[in-house]
């Protein structure tokens, strides 16, 4: 596992390791403009085959320092510079005023404004790189006062997909997206792609920020680069639990190996039902395919012995469908008491496709009503719609079951939360930002059970505060998951890996990235069907 950090745990391992004596901050600004240049001739090596004419646009902080720095080296690269600063150089803080004059024996600067930028890359064609070093993870209000700026680097950065403008590059972050939460600060009722900048590629140091995975800020990105400078002897681990983030990049990091996912689990001694026995609810007659989706998605990911429980009428459509996959008859909630006599069950997934009504019913039977022995549960759709009315009585069920995992999609989330969403949805005007982790952890809380709130963006927290985000972005782009039945999948797969006796927050990290992984093993064209299909293949490259 990676951790994403805020703009204030990034600021306080710099400070911790200025303060060690290890470095200073104008040795770190020197690394971070180096960084960038290397960057830009990896991503572009045609830049660095011969010299070139950028523009490097600065602004007030630290981040203009930054700039200031790659304005330098590609200087003294051979290339020309032109260099614009916004605000005064007189208030620049002192690391990054040493820079502007540095730079100041070599060039000029000149103010940045809208009516300088305005048509620039069509009065200078011969401009192939434009680098975006205004506001970086310190922006704490919304970057209103040039509009004409963000519009042309905006139309430099559509057009040089095919040559005909410069390339933008971000350091840090694209100017106008909050790094806490990926949100454009005063413009979330509107388009924001209209207004704020987007890169083409973003450069950022020692680690990712959480805005690079949340939100908008992979659409604004274009795509992240972090590079080292020299923190790595910083410990973070004095970062408290509710102030950490985890993100699943690479299977093989730690925490996130093979043996995360349970080799010894999928391959112990035994039979069938040591693998775990899952109970998917179905609902009636002509309802019951997303059921079936969950429950092919418990068998294939590793559960034992997977059930439908489906009420009479829908007994002879599911027997026409499932093979490997049992049926017994749940009609009313006295007769899932009576399934879940059998202990051998020992986890269960109540939503997809089950109806509302049926779900109001059987959802508090399956949480301990009525004496049953609770087991842990995923409640997906229909049994989270169920509660929009009344959600608190949910959570007094989850509350004292605990090992329940909630898996709302945007709307879902809304209508359990709705406090917590419409913060979510208020126009952030300062920084940091409401974000979605933030929001995520308090349904947590609240619910006093894991929430994974979906999108491309998931987000997955536990009552105590531990979060970890999922992202399908950039190289982990899945857009073809957005396909009816998908979520029901992962409702099945979080109920396998529980059957498999994961932990509620381990099955839900566990299976969201699975199922992007699934979703990229088959690429376009995906449908439901085939995320449960791939998984044999997933498995055998991760050697499990």
């Amino acid at each position: 596992m990676t951790e994403l950090l805020t703009a204030a745990q990034m600021r306080a391992i710099e400070q911790a390791a200025i303060e060690s004596g290890q470095v200073t901050g104008l040795e770190l600004m020197e690394r971070a403009g180096r960084g960038v240049v290397e960057a830009v001739f990896e991503e572009w090596p045609e830049l660095a085959a011969t010299s070139h004419r950028a523009v490097v646009l600065c602004g007030p902080g630290n981040n203009g320092g930054d700039g200031f720095v790659v304005a330098r080296l590609l200087k003294e690269w051979g290339w020309e510079v032109e260099v614009f600063l916004y605000g005064d150089a007189d208030k620049l803080p002192p690391d990054a005023k040493v820079n502007y004059e540095r730079w100041k024996g070599m060039g000029e600067v000149a103010p940045l404004t809208d009516e300088a930028i305005d048509g620039y890359g069509e009065d200078h064609p011969e401009t192939v790189l434009a680098l975006d070093a205004i506001f970086g993870t310190g922006l704490s209000r919304p970057f209103l006062d040039l509009g004409r700026v963000q519009d042309e680097l905006n139309y430099w950065q559509a057009a040089s997909r095919n040559g005909a403008m410069p390339k933008v590059v971000s350091i840090d972050i694209p100017s106008g997206i909050c790094s806490d939460s990926g949100r454009y600060l005063g413009y979330e009722n509107e388009n924001p792609f209209d207004f704020a900048i987007m890169a083409n590629l973003t450069v950022t140091f020692h680690s990712e920020k959480r805005g690079h995975r949340l939100a908008c800020g992979p659409h604004g990105c274009g795509k992240v680069v972090v590079k080292p400078i020299g923190l790595d002897c910083v410990v973070q681990e004095t970062f408290q639990i509710e102030d950490r983030l985890r993100f699943a990049t690479d299977p093989n990091e730690a925490g996130f190996s093979p043996s995360f996912f349970g080799v010894g689990k999928w391959f112990s001694l035994g039979h069938k039902y040591t693998h775990g026995h899952a109970l998917v609810l179905s609902g009636p007659s002509g309802k019951g395919g997303a059921a079936r989706l969950a429950a092919r998605g418990a068998l294939r990911i590793g559960a034992g012995v997977v059930t439908v429980g489906c009420p009479p009428d829908a007994v002879v459509e599911n027997a026409s469908q499932l093979n490997a996959i049992m049926l017994a008859e749940v009609g009313e909630g006295a007769a899932l008491k009576a399934v879940l006599a059998d202990e051998r069950i020992n986890a269960l997934c109540l939503g997809p496709g089950l109806g509302l009504e049926r779900a109001a019913e059987l959802v508090p039977v399956a949480l301990g009503g009525g004496g049953v022995k609770p087991r842990p549960t995923v409640l997906d759709a229909d049994a989270l719609s169920a509660f929009a009315d009344n959600p608190e009585m949910l959570f007094k069920l989850t509350s004292f079951h605990r090992s329940v995992v909630l898996t709302p999609h945007a709307g879902e989330f809304a209508g359990l939360f709705p406090d917590i969403a419409k913060r979510l949805r208020e126009p952030p005007m300062s920084g940091p930002a409401y974000s979605k982790v933030d929001a995520t952890r308090e349904a947590a809380k609240r619910a006093g059970c894991v929430v994974l709130f979906k999108g491309a963006d998931t987000v997955i927290a536990d009552p105590d505060g531990r979060a970890a985000i999922n992202s399908a972005h950039y190289e982990r782009a899945a857009p073809w998951l957005a396909t009816a039945g998908s979520g029901d999948v992962l409702a099945g797969f979080i109920t396998g890996l529980l059957s498999r006796r994961f932990t509620p927050m381990q099955a839900a990290e566990t299976a969201a990235w699975l199922h992007v992984e699934c979703a990229l093993q088959f690429g376009p064209g995906l449908i439901a069907e085939d995320l449960p299909e791939q998984l044999p293949k997933v498995f055998r490259s991760l050697e499990v």
